[in-house]
Protein backbone atom coordinates (compact mmCIF):
# COMPACT_ATOMS: atom_id res chain seq x y z
CA UNK A 1 0.00 0.00 0.00
CA UNK A 2 1.33 3.44 -0.92
CA UNK A 3 2.46 5.59 1.98
CA UNK A 4 0.49 8.87 2.26
CA UNK A 5 3.67 10.94 2.49
CA UNK A 6 5.10 9.56 -0.81
CA UNK A 7 5.48 11.99 -3.67
CA UNK A 8 3.93 11.22 -7.10
CA UNK A 9 7.45 10.49 -8.37
CA UNK A 10 8.05 7.96 -5.60
CA UNK A 11 4.66 6.33 -6.17
CA UNK A 12 5.46 6.07 -9.89
CA UNK A 13 8.82 4.43 -9.17
CA UNK A 14 7.15 2.00 -6.80
CA UNK A 15 4.51 1.16 -9.40
CA UNK A 16 7.15 0.49 -12.10
CA UNK A 17 9.03 -1.77 -9.72
CA UNK A 18 6.23 -3.78 -8.11
CA UNK A 19 4.07 -4.22 -11.21
CA UNK A 20 6.73 -4.54 -13.86
CA UNK A 21 5.38 -7.86 -15.18
CA UNK A 22 1.86 -6.50 -15.71
CA UNK A 23 3.22 -3.30 -17.22
CA UNK A 24 5.52 -5.26 -19.53
CA UNK A 25 2.57 -7.29 -20.76
CA UNK A 26 0.64 -4.04 -21.25
CA UNK A 27 3.51 -2.71 -23.36
CA UNK A 28 3.49 -5.97 -25.30
CA UNK A 29 -0.20 -5.52 -26.03
CA UNK A 30 0.53 -2.05 -27.38
CA UNK A 31 3.33 -3.33 -29.63
CA UNK A 32 1.14 -6.23 -30.78
CA UNK A 33 -1.77 -3.93 -31.62
CA UNK A 34 0.49 -1.57 -33.55
CA UNK A 35 2.10 -4.46 -35.44
CA UNK A 36 -1.28 -5.87 -36.46
CA UNK A 37 -2.49 -2.47 -37.61
CA UNK A 38 0.74 -1.78 -39.49
CA UNK A 39 0.66 -5.15 -41.25
CA UNK A 40 -3.06 -5.59 -41.65
CA UNK A 41 -2.67 -5.83 -45.43
CA UNK A 42 -0.44 -8.87 -45.04
CA UNK A 43 -2.85 -10.42 -42.56
CA UNK A 44 -5.83 -9.80 -44.84
CA UNK A 45 -4.16 -11.46 -47.81
CA UNK A 46 -2.43 -14.24 -45.83
CA UNK A 47 0.92 -12.93 -47.04
CA UNK A 48 3.14 -15.59 -45.55
CA UNK A 49 6.37 -14.31 -47.04
CA UNK A 50 8.70 -17.18 -46.15
CA UNK A 51 8.52 -20.75 -47.42
CA UNK A 52 8.69 -22.06 -43.84
CA UNK A 53 5.72 -19.92 -42.78
CA UNK A 54 3.64 -21.40 -45.58
CA UNK A 55 4.71 -24.93 -44.73
CA UNK A 56 3.97 -24.35 -41.05
CA UNK A 57 0.38 -23.41 -41.88
CA UNK A 58 0.08 -26.50 -44.07
CA UNK A 59 1.28 -28.65 -41.17
CA UNK A 60 -1.37 -27.11 -38.91
CA UNK A 61 -4.07 -27.60 -41.52
CA UNK A 62 -3.13 -31.25 -41.96
CA UNK A 63 -3.24 -31.84 -38.20
CA UNK A 64 -6.63 -30.13 -37.82
CA UNK A 65 -7.90 -32.21 -40.73
CA UNK A 66 -7.03 -35.43 -38.90
CA UNK A 67 -3.39 -36.19 -39.68
CA UNK A 68 -1.65 -37.97 -36.82
CA UNK A 69 0.17 -36.10 -34.06
CA UNK A 70 3.46 -37.83 -34.84
CA UNK A 71 2.96 -37.84 -38.62
CA UNK A 72 4.54 -34.67 -39.99
CA UNK A 73 4.80 -35.72 -43.61
CA UNK A 74 3.34 -33.18 -46.00
CA UNK A 75 1.35 -35.29 -48.45
CA UNK A 76 0.63 -32.43 -50.84
CA UNK A 77 4.30 -32.20 -51.70
CA UNK A 78 5.64 -34.87 -54.04
CA UNK A 79 2.46 -36.99 -53.89
CA UNK A 80 1.52 -39.67 -53.18
CA UNK A 81 4.46 -40.52 -50.89
CA UNK A 82 4.64 -37.04 -49.40
CA UNK A 83 7.43 -34.81 -48.18
CA UNK A 84 9.25 -35.39 -44.88
CA UNK A 85 9.51 -32.35 -42.57
CA UNK A 86 11.97 -32.41 -39.65
CA UNK A 87 9.95 -30.13 -37.34
CA UNK A 88 7.87 -30.85 -34.24
CA UNK A 89 4.29 -29.96 -33.30
CA UNK A 90 5.21 -27.53 -30.51
CA UNK A 91 4.81 -24.38 -32.59
CA UNK A 92 1.69 -25.81 -34.26
CA UNK A 93 -0.16 -25.72 -30.93
CA UNK A 94 -0.78 -21.96 -30.54
CA UNK A 95 -1.60 -21.54 -34.24
CA UNK A 96 -4.11 -24.39 -34.14
CA UNK A 97 -5.60 -23.10 -30.89
CA UNK A 98 -6.14 -19.65 -32.36
CA UNK A 99 -7.71 -21.08 -35.52
CA UNK A 100 -10.15 -23.18 -33.48
CA UNK A 101 -10.99 -20.16 -31.33
CA UNK A 102 -11.65 -17.80 -34.22
CA UNK A 103 -13.70 -20.44 -36.03
CA UNK A 104 -16.32 -19.86 -33.33
CA UNK A 105 -16.89 -16.37 -34.68
CA UNK A 106 -15.90 -16.30 -38.34
CA UNK A 107 -15.06 -18.37 -41.40
CA UNK A 108 -12.14 -20.78 -41.49
CA UNK A 109 -10.37 -18.53 -43.99
CA UNK A 110 -10.48 -15.54 -41.66
CA UNK A 111 -9.68 -17.74 -38.65
CA UNK A 112 -6.44 -18.75 -40.36
CA UNK A 113 -5.57 -15.18 -41.29
CA UNK A 114 -6.15 -13.90 -37.78
CA UNK A 115 -4.25 -16.82 -36.24
CA UNK A 116 -1.27 -16.23 -38.52
CA UNK A 117 -1.33 -12.56 -37.61
CA UNK A 118 -1.49 -13.04 -33.85
CA UNK A 119 0.50 -16.24 -33.24
CA UNK A 120 3.98 -14.77 -33.95
CA UNK A 121 3.34 -12.03 -31.40
CA UNK A 122 2.73 -14.45 -28.51
CA UNK A 123 6.40 -15.39 -27.89
CA UNK A 124 7.33 -11.69 -28.03
CA UNK A 125 5.69 -11.32 -24.60
CA UNK A 126 8.04 -13.99 -23.23
CA UNK A 127 11.07 -12.33 -24.83
CA UNK A 128 10.11 -8.98 -23.27
CA UNK A 129 9.76 -10.57 -19.85
CA UNK A 130 13.04 -12.47 -20.18
CA UNK A 131 15.06 -9.44 -21.22
CA UNK A 132 13.24 -7.28 -18.65
CA UNK A 133 14.13 -9.71 -15.86
CA UNK A 134 17.76 -9.69 -16.96
CA UNK A 135 18.20 -5.92 -16.82
CA UNK A 136 16.31 -5.69 -13.52
CA UNK A 137 18.71 -8.16 -11.95
CA UNK A 138 21.88 -6.68 -13.39
CA UNK A 139 21.26 -2.96 -13.84
CA UNK A 140 18.31 -1.57 -11.88
CA UNK A 141 14.72 -2.58 -11.04
CA UNK A 142 13.49 0.34 -13.15
CA UNK A 143 15.63 -0.41 -16.21
CA UNK A 144 13.12 -2.72 -17.88
CA UNK A 145 11.27 -0.01 -19.91
CA UNK A 146 14.56 0.83 -21.65
CA UNK A 147 15.05 -2.87 -22.39
CA UNK A 148 11.65 -3.01 -24.09
CA UNK A 149 12.49 0.11 -26.10
CA UNK A 150 15.81 -1.33 -27.23
CA UNK A 151 14.25 -4.72 -28.05
CA UNK A 152 11.53 -3.17 -30.18
CA UNK A 153 14.26 -1.28 -32.03
CA UNK A 154 16.21 -4.46 -32.77
CA UNK A 155 14.97 -4.82 -36.34
CA UNK A 156 16.38 -8.27 -37.12
CA UNK A 157 14.92 -9.65 -33.90
CA UNK A 158 11.53 -8.02 -34.34
CA UNK A 159 11.17 -9.42 -37.86
CA UNK A 160 10.87 -12.84 -36.22
CA UNK A 161 7.79 -11.62 -34.31
CA UNK A 162 5.90 -9.78 -37.01
CA UNK A 163 2.39 -10.89 -38.04
CA UNK A 164 2.49 -13.80 -40.54
CA UNK A 165 5.97 -14.93 -39.33
CA UNK A 166 4.53 -18.13 -37.91
CA UNK A 167 7.63 -20.30 -38.15
CA UNK A 168 9.46 -21.39 -35.00
CA UNK A 169 12.22 -18.78 -34.75
CA UNK A 170 10.27 -16.41 -32.51
CA UNK A 171 9.63 -19.16 -29.97
CA UNK A 172 13.27 -20.18 -29.97
CA UNK A 173 14.33 -16.57 -29.39
CA UNK A 174 11.86 -16.38 -26.51
CA UNK A 175 13.52 -19.44 -24.95
CA UNK A 176 16.89 -17.78 -25.50
CA UNK A 177 15.71 -14.72 -23.57
CA UNK A 178 14.76 -16.99 -20.66
CA UNK A 179 18.15 -18.66 -20.90
CA UNK A 180 19.81 -15.27 -20.54
CA UNK A 181 17.63 -14.44 -17.53
CA UNK A 182 18.51 -17.76 -15.94
CA UNK A 183 22.25 -17.33 -16.46
CA UNK A 184 22.27 -14.17 -14.34
CA UNK A 185 19.62 -15.22 -11.81
CA UNK A 186 21.05 -14.82 -8.27
CA UNK A 187 18.84 -17.68 -7.09
CA UNK A 188 20.86 -20.69 -8.17
CA UNK A 189 18.21 -23.39 -8.40
CA UNK A 190 15.68 -21.18 -10.16
CA UNK A 191 18.31 -19.96 -12.60
CA UNK A 192 19.54 -23.47 -13.37
CA UNK A 193 16.00 -24.73 -13.92
CA UNK A 194 15.16 -21.82 -16.22
CA UNK A 195 18.22 -22.43 -18.41
CA UNK A 196 17.66 -26.19 -18.51
CA UNK A 197 13.96 -26.01 -19.34
CA UNK A 198 14.38 -23.22 -21.91
CA UNK A 199 17.18 -25.15 -23.62
CA UNK A 200 15.13 -28.35 -23.70
CA UNK A 201 12.10 -26.59 -25.18
CA UNK A 202 14.24 -24.86 -27.79
CA UNK A 203 15.89 -28.14 -28.81
CA UNK A 204 12.51 -29.86 -28.97
CA UNK A 205 11.39 -27.17 -31.43
CA UNK A 206 14.52 -27.41 -33.58
CA UNK A 207 18.31 -27.47 -33.45
CA UNK A 208 18.93 -23.97 -34.79
CA UNK A 209 19.97 -22.67 -31.36
CA UNK A 210 21.88 -25.78 -30.29
CA UNK A 211 25.19 -23.83 -30.18
CA UNK A 212 23.61 -21.31 -27.76
CA UNK A 213 22.29 -24.12 -25.57
CA UNK A 214 25.78 -25.64 -25.47
CA UNK A 215 27.31 -22.27 -24.61
CA UNK A 216 24.78 -21.72 -21.82
CA UNK A 217 25.68 -25.10 -20.34
CA UNK A 218 29.37 -24.25 -20.55
CA UNK A 219 28.80 -20.94 -18.73
CA UNK A 220 26.91 -22.66 -15.92
CA UNK A 221 29.71 -25.22 -15.63
CA UNK A 222 32.28 -22.41 -15.49
CA UNK A 223 30.32 -20.72 -12.69
CA UNK A 224 30.58 -23.99 -10.74
CA UNK A 225 34.30 -24.28 -11.52
CA UNK A 226 34.85 -20.77 -10.15
CA UNK A 227 32.58 -21.17 -7.15
CA UNK A 228 31.70 -24.56 -5.66
CA UNK A 229 28.63 -22.98 -4.08
CA UNK A 230 27.13 -22.89 -7.60
CA UNK A 231 26.67 -26.68 -7.43
CA UNK A 232 22.86 -26.40 -6.90
CA UNK A 233 22.55 -24.34 -10.08
CA UNK A 234 24.55 -26.89 -12.06
CA UNK A 235 22.67 -29.86 -10.61
CA UNK A 236 19.20 -28.46 -11.32
CA UNK A 237 20.29 -27.38 -14.79
CA UNK A 238 21.58 -30.88 -15.54
CA UNK A 239 18.38 -32.57 -14.36
CA UNK A 240 16.03 -30.20 -16.22
CA UNK A 241 18.09 -30.35 -19.42
CA UNK A 242 18.15 -34.15 -19.54
CA UNK A 243 14.62 -34.60 -18.22
CA UNK A 244 13.14 -31.79 -20.31
CA UNK A 245 14.76 -33.12 -23.50
CA UNK A 246 13.44 -36.61 -22.76
CA UNK A 247 9.94 -35.27 -22.20
CA UNK A 248 10.17 -33.12 -25.31
CA UNK A 249 11.23 -36.11 -27.38
CA UNK A 250 8.46 -38.32 -25.99
CA UNK A 251 5.74 -35.75 -26.57
CA UNK A 252 6.82 -34.11 -29.81
CA UNK A 253 9.32 -36.22 -31.79
CA UNK A 254 7.66 -37.19 -35.07
CA UNK A 255 7.76 -40.70 -36.47
CA UNK A 256 10.58 -39.62 -38.79
CA UNK A 257 12.51 -38.04 -35.90
CA UNK A 258 12.65 -41.33 -34.04
CA UNK A 259 15.34 -42.47 -36.48
CA UNK A 260 19.06 -41.84 -35.99
CA UNK A 261 19.13 -38.49 -37.78
CA UNK A 262 21.36 -35.51 -37.04
CA UNK A 263 19.09 -32.56 -37.86
CA UNK A 264 16.53 -32.61 -35.02
CA UNK A 265 15.99 -33.87 -31.47
CA UNK A 266 16.28 -37.50 -32.49
CA UNK A 267 17.76 -40.38 -30.44
CA UNK A 268 21.17 -38.98 -31.48
CA UNK A 269 20.84 -35.65 -29.72
CA UNK A 270 18.58 -36.99 -26.98
CA UNK A 271 21.36 -39.35 -25.92
CA UNK A 272 23.80 -36.41 -25.92
CA UNK A 273 21.49 -34.32 -23.69
CA UNK A 274 20.92 -37.21 -21.27
CA UNK A 275 24.65 -38.01 -21.10
CA UNK A 276 25.53 -34.36 -20.58
CA UNK A 277 22.89 -34.05 -17.87
CA UNK A 278 24.15 -37.12 -16.04
CA UNK A 279 27.80 -36.04 -16.14
CA UNK A 280 27.05 -32.48 -15.02
CA UNK A 281 24.83 -33.73 -12.20
CA UNK A 282 27.59 -36.02 -10.97
CA UNK A 283 30.07 -33.13 -11.08
CA UNK A 284 27.72 -30.94 -9.05
CA UNK A 285 26.97 -33.71 -6.56
CA UNK A 286 30.51 -34.91 -5.93
CA UNK A 287 32.64 -31.95 -7.02
CA UNK A 288 35.90 -31.53 -5.09
CA UNK A 289 36.93 -28.44 -3.15
CA UNK A 290 39.90 -27.65 -5.38
CA UNK A 291 39.10 -25.23 -8.20
CA UNK A 292 41.82 -26.73 -10.36
CA UNK A 293 40.42 -30.23 -9.97
CA UNK A 294 36.91 -28.97 -10.74
CA UNK A 295 38.23 -27.39 -13.94
CA UNK A 296 39.96 -30.62 -14.93
CA UNK A 297 36.80 -32.64 -14.29
CA UNK A 298 34.67 -30.19 -16.30
CA UNK A 299 37.10 -30.37 -19.23
CA UNK A 300 37.15 -34.17 -18.99
CA UNK A 301 33.34 -34.29 -19.00
CA UNK A 302 33.19 -32.05 -22.07
CA UNK A 303 35.83 -34.14 -23.83
CA UNK A 304 33.96 -37.34 -23.00
CA UNK A 305 30.78 -35.98 -24.56
CA UNK A 306 32.57 -34.80 -27.71
CA UNK A 307 34.59 -37.99 -28.15
CA UNK A 308 31.61 -40.20 -27.41
CA UNK A 309 29.54 -38.29 -29.95
CA UNK A 310 32.23 -38.67 -32.60
CA UNK A 311 32.58 -42.40 -31.98
CA UNK A 312 28.87 -43.21 -31.78
CA UNK A 313 27.54 -40.84 -34.43
CA UNK A 314 30.29 -40.26 -37.00
CA UNK A 315 27.64 -39.52 -39.64
CA UNK A 316 26.82 -36.32 -37.77
CA UNK A 317 30.34 -34.86 -37.86
CA UNK A 318 29.73 -33.32 -41.29
CA UNK A 319 26.70 -31.18 -42.14
CA UNK A 320 23.73 -32.32 -40.00
CA UNK A 321 21.40 -32.13 -43.01
CA UNK A 322 23.09 -35.16 -44.57
CA UNK A 323 22.49 -34.05 -48.16
CA UNK A 324 24.36 -35.19 -51.25
CA UNK A 325 27.45 -33.27 -52.37
CA UNK A 326 25.57 -32.07 -55.46
CA UNK A 327 22.68 -30.66 -53.45
CA UNK A 328 25.06 -29.07 -50.99
CA UNK A 329 26.96 -27.43 -53.84
CA UNK A 330 23.92 -26.29 -55.80
CA UNK A 331 21.61 -25.35 -52.95
CA UNK A 332 22.71 -25.36 -49.28
CA UNK A 333 26.00 -23.59 -49.91
CA UNK A 334 24.07 -20.80 -51.64
CA UNK A 335 21.43 -20.17 -48.99
CA UNK A 336 21.94 -16.49 -48.13
CA UNK A 337 21.08 -16.70 -44.45
CA UNK A 338 23.53 -19.56 -43.95
CA UNK A 339 26.48 -17.47 -45.15
CA UNK A 340 28.72 -15.52 -42.73
CA UNK A 341 28.04 -11.84 -42.30
CA UNK A 342 31.19 -10.78 -44.16
CA UNK A 343 29.89 -12.43 -47.32
CA UNK A 344 26.87 -10.14 -47.40
CA UNK A 345 26.70 -6.54 -48.53
CA UNK A 346 28.12 -3.94 -46.19
CA UNK A 347 24.63 -2.47 -45.73
CA UNK A 348 23.34 -5.79 -44.45
CA UNK A 349 26.39 -6.29 -42.26
CA UNK A 350 26.19 -2.86 -40.67
CA UNK A 351 22.43 -3.09 -40.10
CA UNK A 352 22.73 -6.45 -38.35
CA UNK A 353 26.03 -6.13 -36.46
CA UNK A 354 25.87 -2.61 -35.01
CA UNK A 355 23.61 -3.38 -32.05
CA UNK A 356 25.43 -6.64 -31.15
CA UNK A 357 28.77 -4.82 -31.13
CA UNK A 358 27.36 -2.01 -28.98
CA UNK A 359 25.78 -4.57 -26.66
CA UNK A 360 29.04 -6.48 -26.36
CA UNK A 361 30.96 -3.33 -25.46
CA UNK A 362 28.25 -2.45 -22.96
CA UNK A 363 28.32 -5.89 -21.36
CA UNK A 364 32.11 -5.81 -21.02
CA UNK A 365 31.93 -2.31 -19.56
CA UNK A 366 29.22 -3.34 -17.10
CA UNK A 367 31.13 -6.49 -16.08
CA UNK A 368 34.25 -4.42 -15.36
CA UNK A 369 32.22 -1.79 -13.52
CA UNK A 370 30.54 -4.44 -11.34
CA UNK A 371 33.76 -6.32 -10.58
CA UNK A 372 33.43 -5.72 -6.83
CA UNK A 373 29.65 -6.13 -6.63
CA UNK A 374 27.49 -9.28 -6.38
CA UNK A 375 26.18 -8.69 -9.91
CA UNK A 376 29.68 -9.20 -11.37
CA UNK A 377 29.27 -12.94 -11.97
CA UNK A 378 25.95 -12.33 -13.70
CA UNK A 379 27.49 -9.72 -15.96
CA UNK A 380 30.39 -12.03 -16.80
CA UNK A 381 27.87 -14.69 -17.85
CA UNK A 382 25.99 -12.18 -20.03
CA UNK A 383 29.23 -10.84 -21.51
CA UNK A 384 30.35 -14.37 -22.42
CA UNK A 385 26.98 -15.14 -23.99
CA UNK A 386 26.95 -11.85 -25.92
CA UNK A 387 30.50 -12.45 -27.15
CA UNK A 388 29.48 -15.88 -28.37
CA UNK A 389 26.46 -14.41 -30.19
CA UNK A 390 28.62 -11.84 -31.98
CA UNK A 391 31.11 -14.51 -33.04
CA UNK A 392 28.23 -16.59 -34.40
CA UNK A 393 27.69 -13.88 -37.01
CA UNK A 394 31.02 -14.88 -38.49
CA UNK A 395 29.53 -18.34 -39.07
CA UNK A 396 26.01 -17.55 -40.29
CA UNK A 397 24.15 -14.29 -40.71
CA UNK A 398 20.99 -16.02 -39.51
CA UNK A 399 22.45 -15.54 -36.02
CA UNK A 400 21.58 -11.83 -36.34
CA UNK A 401 18.20 -11.89 -34.54
CA UNK A 402 19.67 -13.74 -31.54
CA UNK A 403 22.75 -11.49 -31.46
CA UNK A 404 20.63 -8.35 -31.46
CA UNK A 405 18.34 -9.61 -28.70
CA UNK A 406 21.25 -10.69 -26.50
CA UNK A 407 22.85 -7.27 -27.01
CA UNK A 408 19.97 -5.44 -25.32
CA UNK A 409 21.23 -5.74 -21.70
CA UNK A 410 24.65 -4.38 -22.66
CA UNK A 411 23.08 -1.51 -24.59
CA UNK A 412 20.80 -0.68 -21.66
CA UNK A 413 23.81 -0.75 -19.31
CA UNK A 414 25.55 1.90 -21.43
CA UNK A 415 22.40 4.02 -21.54
CA UNK A 416 21.94 3.68 -17.78
CA UNK A 417 25.47 4.95 -17.23
CA UNK A 418 25.32 7.82 -19.75
CA UNK A 419 21.78 9.18 -19.60
CA UNK A 420 21.74 10.24 -15.89
CA UNK A 421 24.85 12.36 -16.47
CA UNK A 422 23.19 14.07 -19.41
CA UNK A 423 19.93 14.59 -17.53
CA UNK A 424 21.87 16.20 -14.72
CA UNK A 425 23.59 18.70 -17.00
CA UNK A 426 22.79 22.35 -16.36
CA UNK A 427 22.14 23.03 -20.04
CA UNK A 428 18.58 22.19 -21.14
CA UNK A 429 19.85 21.64 -24.68
CA UNK A 430 22.22 18.94 -23.46
CA UNK A 431 19.52 17.41 -21.25
CA UNK A 432 17.03 17.10 -24.10
CA UNK A 433 19.07 16.63 -27.26
CA UNK A 434 21.98 14.92 -25.56
CA UNK A 435 19.75 12.34 -23.89
CA UNK A 436 17.83 11.67 -27.10
CA UNK A 437 21.06 11.40 -29.08
CA UNK A 438 22.63 9.04 -26.57
CA UNK A 439 19.62 6.73 -26.66
CA UNK A 440 19.59 6.74 -30.47
CA UNK A 441 23.29 5.85 -30.55
CA UNK A 442 23.53 3.15 -27.87
CA UNK A 443 20.33 1.47 -29.07
CA UNK A 444 21.61 1.28 -32.64
CA UNK A 445 18.58 3.23 -33.92
CA UNK A 446 20.86 5.58 -35.82
CA UNK A 447 21.92 2.83 -38.23
CA UNK A 448 18.49 2.35 -39.75
CA UNK A 449 18.02 6.11 -40.02
CA UNK A 450 21.43 6.66 -41.60
CA UNK A 451 21.19 3.83 -44.11
CA UNK A 452 18.04 5.35 -45.61
CA UNK A 453 20.07 8.35 -46.74
CA UNK A 454 23.22 6.54 -47.88
CA UNK A 455 22.90 5.90 -51.64
CA UNK A 456 25.89 3.55 -51.86
CA UNK A 457 25.14 -0.15 -51.73
CA UNK A 458 21.40 0.06 -52.38
CA UNK A 459 19.85 -2.69 -54.55
CA UNK A 460 20.47 -2.10 -58.24
CA UNK A 461 17.93 -2.25 -61.02
CA UNK A 462 18.45 -5.91 -61.85
CA UNK A 463 18.18 -6.98 -58.22
CA UNK A 464 15.01 -4.92 -57.79
CA UNK A 465 13.44 -6.54 -60.85
CA UNK A 466 14.26 -10.02 -59.58
CA UNK A 467 12.87 -9.26 -56.12
CA UNK A 468 9.74 -7.73 -57.59
CA UNK A 469 9.17 -10.67 -59.93
CA UNK A 470 9.56 -13.14 -57.09
CA UNK A 471 7.15 -11.25 -54.85
CA UNK A 472 4.53 -10.72 -57.56
CA UNK A 473 4.35 -14.42 -58.41
CA UNK A 474 3.69 -15.33 -54.77
CA UNK A 475 0.81 -12.90 -54.23
CA UNK A 476 -2.42 -14.50 -53.04
CA UNK A 477 -4.56 -12.97 -55.77
CA UNK A 478 -2.12 -14.13 -58.46
CA UNK A 479 -2.00 -17.74 -57.25
CA UNK A 480 -5.73 -17.99 -56.62
CA UNK A 481 -6.28 -17.71 -60.38
CA UNK A 482 -4.85 -21.22 -60.68
CA UNK A 483 -7.87 -22.61 -58.85
CA UNK A 484 -10.03 -22.31 -61.95
CA UNK A 485 -8.26 -25.49 -63.08
CA UNK A 486 -9.11 -28.83 -61.40
CA UNK A 487 -6.79 -29.84 -58.58
CA UNK A 488 -3.69 -31.61 -59.87
CA UNK A 489 0.07 -31.79 -59.37
CA UNK A 490 2.02 -28.80 -60.70
CA UNK A 491 5.73 -28.87 -61.47
CA UNK A 492 7.29 -25.54 -60.47
CA UNK A 493 10.31 -23.95 -58.78
CA UNK A 494 11.42 -25.32 -55.43
CA UNK A 495 10.82 -22.02 -53.62
CA UNK A 496 7.30 -21.72 -55.04
CA UNK A 497 6.16 -25.16 -53.86
CA UNK A 498 5.11 -24.31 -50.26
CA UNK A 499 3.28 -21.15 -51.29
CA UNK A 500 1.51 -22.94 -54.14
CA UNK A 501 0.00 -25.63 -51.91
CA UNK A 502 -0.93 -23.08 -49.23
CA UNK A 503 -2.94 -20.75 -51.48
CA UNK A 504 -4.29 -23.16 -54.12
CA UNK A 505 -5.83 -26.63 -54.15
CA UNK A 506 -2.98 -27.96 -56.29
CA UNK A 507 -0.07 -30.16 -55.22
CA UNK A 508 3.62 -29.42 -55.81
CA UNK A 509 6.79 -31.46 -56.17
CA UNK A 510 9.40 -29.87 -53.92
CA UNK A 511 10.15 -27.24 -51.31
CA UNK A 512 13.42 -26.10 -49.73
CA UNK A 513 13.63 -28.86 -47.11
CA UNK A 514 16.82 -30.89 -46.98
CA UNK A 515 15.35 -34.27 -46.07
CA UNK A 516 13.79 -34.38 -49.52
CA UNK A 517 16.95 -33.79 -51.49
CA UNK A 518 16.00 -36.20 -54.28
CA UNK A 519 12.89 -34.19 -55.17
CA UNK A 520 14.81 -30.91 -55.02
CA UNK A 521 17.47 -32.29 -57.33
CA UNK A 522 14.80 -33.53 -59.73
CA UNK A 523 13.43 -30.00 -60.04
CA UNK A 524 16.92 -28.58 -60.53
CA UNK A 525 17.80 -31.24 -63.09
CA UNK A 526 14.58 -30.70 -65.02
CA UNK A 527 15.15 -26.97 -65.44
CA UNK A 528 18.88 -27.33 -66.13
CA UNK A 529 18.90 -30.23 -68.59
CA UNK A 530 17.40 -30.78 -72.05
CA UNK A 531 13.65 -30.46 -72.70
CA UNK A 532 13.36 -34.22 -73.25
CA UNK A 533 15.03 -34.96 -69.92
CA UNK A 534 12.78 -32.39 -68.24
CA UNK A 535 9.73 -34.08 -69.77
CA UNK A 536 10.75 -37.44 -68.39
CA UNK A 537 11.31 -36.05 -64.88
CA UNK A 538 8.02 -34.17 -64.84
CA UNK A 539 6.06 -37.22 -66.02
CA UNK A 540 7.79 -39.43 -63.46
CA UNK A 541 6.46 -37.21 -60.68
CA UNK A 542 2.94 -37.34 -62.09
CA UNK A 543 2.76 -33.59 -62.74
CA UNK A 544 0.21 -32.51 -65.35
CA UNK A 545 0.97 -28.77 -65.39
CA UNK A 546 4.13 -26.67 -65.44
CA UNK A 547 4.21 -23.31 -63.68
CA UNK A 548 6.93 -20.70 -64.27
CA UNK A 549 7.68 -17.33 -62.75
CA UNK A 550 9.91 -15.47 -65.24
CA UNK A 551 12.83 -13.59 -63.65
CA UNK A 552 12.20 -15.05 -60.19
CA UNK A 553 15.35 -15.41 -58.11
CA UNK A 554 15.47 -19.19 -58.50
CA UNK A 555 15.08 -18.94 -62.27
CA UNK A 556 18.22 -16.80 -62.55
CA UNK A 557 20.25 -19.72 -61.17
CA UNK A 558 19.02 -22.05 -63.89
CA UNK A 559 19.81 -19.57 -66.64
CA UNK A 560 23.28 -18.88 -65.23
CA UNK A 561 24.24 -22.52 -64.69
CA UNK A 562 22.67 -23.96 -67.84
CA UNK A 563 22.36 -21.30 -70.55
CA UNK A 564 21.13 -23.95 -73.01
CA UNK A 565 18.98 -25.88 -70.55
CA UNK A 566 15.21 -26.37 -70.50
CA UNK A 567 14.42 -23.27 -68.43
CA UNK A 568 16.79 -21.05 -70.44
CA UNK A 569 15.00 -22.14 -73.59
CA UNK A 570 11.60 -21.48 -72.04
CA UNK A 571 12.79 -18.00 -71.04
CA UNK A 572 13.46 -17.39 -74.76
CA UNK A 573 9.94 -18.63 -75.63
CA UNK A 574 11.32 -21.85 -77.11
CA UNK A 575 8.44 -24.04 -75.94
CA UNK A 576 8.69 -27.79 -76.69
CA UNK A 577 5.83 -29.61 -78.38
CA UNK A 578 4.83 -31.47 -75.21
CA UNK A 579 3.78 -28.23 -73.50
CA UNK A 580 0.53 -26.38 -74.24
CA UNK A 581 0.11 -22.81 -72.89
CA UNK A 582 -2.88 -22.37 -70.58
CA UNK A 583 -4.67 -19.02 -70.14
CA UNK A 584 -4.28 -16.91 -67.02
CA UNK A 585 -5.51 -13.38 -66.23
CA UNK A 586 -4.04 -10.76 -68.56
CA UNK A 587 -1.69 -9.17 -66.01
CA UNK A 588 -0.57 -12.38 -64.32
CA UNK A 589 3.22 -12.64 -63.90
CA UNK A 590 2.95 -16.43 -64.14
CA UNK A 591 3.20 -18.73 -67.14
CA UNK A 592 1.18 -21.94 -67.04
CA UNK A 593 1.41 -24.96 -69.35
CA UNK A 594 -0.34 -28.28 -69.74
CA UNK A 595 2.06 -31.22 -69.82
CA UNK A 596 1.21 -33.75 -72.56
Amino acid sequence: MDQPHQSPWQRGRDLLDRHWVALTLLAWLGVAAWSLADRWGQVRWLSLGDTDDNMRLMQVRAWLDGQGWYDLRQYRMNPPAGFDIHWSRIVDLPIAGLILFFRLFTSNSWAERLACGIAPLLPLSIAMLGIGATVRRLIHPLAWPLAILFLVGATATMLMYMPERIDHHGWQLAMLSLTLAGLCDPRARRGGALVGIASAVSLSIGLELLPYAAMAGAIIALRWVWDRAEAPRLAVYALTLGGGSTLGFALFASNANQAMRCDALTPVWLSVMIAAGMLLFLLARFGPASRGVRLALAVAAGAAIVIGFALMFPQCLARPEGVSPELQRNWLNNVREAKPIYKHSWRTGVAIATLPVIGLLGALFAAWRARRRPSAIGWVAVALFTTFAVLMLLWQVRAGPAAQMLAVPGGVALAWAIVPRLLGHRSMLVRVLGTAGALVIVSGFFVGIALKYVPVGKPKGYEKRVNMATGNCLRTTVLLALNKYPAQTIFTFVDMGPRLITITHHNAIAGPYHRNGAAILDVQHAFARTPDEAHAIIKRHGATMLLLCPNAAESTNYKARSPNGFYAQMAKNQVPAWLTPLPLPAKSPLRLFKVD
